[in-house]
Parts: C-alpha cells; structure tokens; sequence
C-alpha cells in the first residue's frame, strides 16, 4: 500500500493533506479504504477548536466505505470480512458499561466528549488528535483505522456513497422524530429548521404517518423549505413573514403540534417558540445547539402546559440502521439533500461551506478522498 494521503486540521481554520505510513495493525484492528465521509454539522465547531485544544487532527465522521484489511479477532469480533462495505458511526464505546450494556453507548464515558473535562479527552472517531497511534482516526483520509470497539453498519452495493454518507444525519433524524419522539399515525409534527437535520426529520415523520409536518425557516432558506415539501412536509413557514404560532394554529385549527422538534441553531428564540407550538401535554424535542442561555426563561410554562421536553443529540444503532433502510429503499429524493463533494485537498473548503463561509446553498457536504 503506498503512503495514506490524509486531510489534517492543524490550526484553527488551518487544514493540509500530510502523508502516513500503512500502520501497523494489532488482531483485533483494522483498516477502512474510506469512499466518501459526509461533513457533520459538529465539524465546524470543532474545527474552531480543536485543533488549538487537542492538537492537530484528522475531522470527519460520517465515513462509509470498504474493510481494506481486518485482523483475525478484529474479523471474529465484527462478523465481518475484507471488502465488506460499511458505514462508521463516531462512537467508540467501551461495550460494558451501563449505557452500552442498554443500548445507548452514545452516552458512554469512554465516547461521550460533551461530557468530558477538556483535561481527560477520549478516544472518539473525528475528534482524536494525530498524536495518538496510529493517527488514521478522521474521516477526511483514504484510509480510516477500524478500533476494536468501532460500530458499524452493512451497506447494500447498490447505494450510491454520497447517500450512504447520509447514514448518521439521517439517523439522527430518526432517532429524534420516531424513536425518542414517539411520533404517532397523524400527529402533527412542527420541524425547526431546515437544514439537514431538521430535513432528516421531516422524512423520519413521514415515514412514520405523521398526519401534518410543518417546517419552518427563514427567507435564505427557500431553497430547503422547497425540499422539505418534497421530502414529506405538508406546510412550511418563512417565520420573517409569518408568526409561527399563528399559522399553527391556523394549520391545526387551534389544536397545535404533538412533537415539536427544534433542530435550528441560530439562537435561543426557538426553545421559546417550541414551548408556544406545542399542544398542551405535547412533546418538545432540543436537538439544535445554541452555546448560549435562553433569556427570560419561564419554565413554569412547562408546569402549566404539562409538556414534556427532552434534549436529544446524536442517534442509536437501531435508528442508523433504519436510516439505512429509507436510503436503500430510494423512496425520498435524498440526493437532493447531497449538495457538494470536495476532493481531499480542498477540505479546508468542505468545513468553510457547512461554516457559512464557503459554497452557497449546503444542505449536506462531503470530501471524497480520492478526488
């Protein structure tokens, strides 16, 4: 194998392709010959971070591609074989604990590094520095190292890599719609914010019989509020020219959502909103980070609403193997949410576009290693 051509974050908005060395695998490794890896959302805060806070880094975590080699345990241990194609989810958990012996290892100390102090970082796909071996921990490279405690799904051959690199956005969106949700036959469904999550979700409620799926964005998203309608939705609301809680009501007669699902991330104004769409005993789901308070909170609201409000992050194994089955079953015109790919040596590019500093109108991006 020649030298592994990697794309590597070593400063804040600072990426190069660096070369490395075929590492040397251990039993219970391996080696993926990576397709395409979709650029996550997440990837920018990191950016903007982490290559100061953890040193220089190969991001990416959206990888779908092919076992290239496999250690003899690695093959027992996974069930799998060299030349299998797989999608590789972020997490890296550490298979004992009480979140992975119940299924939610997104949570487990070993991978969780939203609940680490900066001080005791962990080992996680997308966000391991170079300096710890073998450094092949990114996306963004043509080879990605399989961990022994990597999680990983089956392809089918027939789908393309740039909707299997949709494996982890969608799951997302439906392990917040239906699997945490609990979206209901003919509920109504309010979706903040277009972008590829809130778009992953509005496919998740149709899927699941949503009566209603109202989305709402602003006047730059025109574009994704047309592709919502094509993906499910039965409403969409520019909220610069209309209030939410108005069309609504007007939408639901007066009965407002079931499931409000709040996937914006401009401000803390939606957590607000969310609250007044929702129906009394409704259900609240915070996936859209803020990185700042909500002013003025009134939390009694909740009290006296009866409502139920869950911030959620990130998916589970069941919901990314859903999110297969919708890609291969080729029902929805997801390759209309596959906007951009970038070759290797334009990652800096890819990061900058899903930033809000690069290429127009992103819903899904993602870097081809090989072009």
């Amino acid at each position: 194998m020649d030298d592994i051509a990697a794309a590597v974050s070593y400063d804040i908005r600072r990426t190069e392709v660096r070369t490395f060395k075929e590492p040397d695998l251990p039993p219970d490794g391996g080696l993926l010959r990576i397709e395409l890896c979709g650029v996550c959302g997440s990837d920018w805060p990191y950016y903007l971070k982490y290559p100061k806070a953890r040193g220089a880094l190969i991001l990416g975590h959206e990888a779908v591609g092919r076992v290239a080699r496999l250690g003899a345990a690695a093959a027992a241990r996974f069930g799998i074989k060299e030349g299998d194609r797989v999608a590789l989810e972020e997490y890296l958990p550490c298979g004992h604990c009480r979140y992975c012996r119940s299924g939610d290892f997104r949570l487990c100390d070993e991978t969780d590094t939203l609940n680490r102090p900066p001080e005791d970082p962990t080992i996680r796909y997308g966000s391991t520095p170079i300096a710890v071996a073998p450094s092949l921990w990114g996306g963004y490279s043509q080879y990605q190292y399989l961990h022994p405690n990597a999680v990983f799904h089956r392809v089918p051959d027939h789908v393309p890599a740039k909707l299997a690199s949709l494996a982890l956005p969608l799951g997302n969106g439906v392990e917040w719609t239906y699997l945490q949700g609990g979206v209901k036959l003919g509920e109504v469904v309010v979706i903040q914010g277009p972008g590829q999550q809130g778009l992953a979700c509005t496919v998740a409620a149709k899927e699941a019989s949503a009566g209603a799926i109202i989305v709402s964005g602003l006047g730059v998203d025109a574009r994704r509020l047309a592709l919502a309608k094509a993906l499910g939705a039965t409403h969409t609301v520019n909220v610069e020219e209309q209030d939410l809680r108005d069309a609504v009501r007007d939408i639901t007669g007066g009965d407002m959502a079931d499931l409000v699902i709040d996937c914006a991330s401009g401000g803390p104004a939606t957590v607000v909103s969310a609250i007044y769409v929702a129906r009394k005993s409704g259900r609240i789901i915070l996936g859209g980070r803020k990185f700042k308070t909500v002013p003025e909170f009134n939390s009694d609201l909740l009290i006296t609403r009866f409502l139920t409000v869950k911030g959620m992050r990130g998916h589970s194994y069941a919901s990314v193997e859903l999110a297969l089955g919708i890609i291969a079953g080729g029902k929805y015109p997801l390759e209309d949410m596959c906007t951009h790919v970038f070759p290797l040596a334009e990652t800096d590019r890819a990061l900058r576009t899903v930033g809000g500093e690069g290429e127009s109108g992103a819903i899904h991006v993602a870097v081809d290693p090989w072009g």
